[in-house]
């Protein structure tokens, strides 16, 4: 039998992050899906920085889920700031190259 061999292909974003508006303390998901083979590595930036998941740091509030989107288990929100609040967007990589997201912004919402 002819064996048909899979090629490889870059990373494209098959779902993208929608705007969210969150109250404070309240759970929130970041969409992100990417195909490629192989299986891309997603990573998240906010306002240009990588955002640091549990998988960096156990005591973090935000979790990459498998297909690729972050999940804040509560938003962060204090008088001293609003930590999560943000552009976001996922990017996703392998060998062949790499996929941006469009932007969402994360918004948490007034007292």
């Amino acid at each position: 039998g002819s064996q048909t061999q899979l090629e490889d292909t870059a990373p494209r974003i098959v779902q993208h992050p929608a705007d969210v508006l969150v109250s404070k303390g309240e759970p929130a998901t970041l969409s992100c899906k990417a195909e490629g083979r192989p299986a891309p590595v997603v990573e998240w930036y906010k306002d240009g920085e990588r955002v640091e998941t549990d998988r960096e740091d156990p005591r973090s509030h935000r979790t990459l889920l498998p297909g690729g989107s972050l999940f804040f288990l509560r938003i962060l929100h204090g008088r001293r700031g609003k930590p999560d609040e943000g552009v976001y967007v996922c990017v996703a990589r392998n060998y062949l190259g790499e996929a941006t997201s469009r932007n969402a912004s994360l918004e948490v919402a007034g007292e």
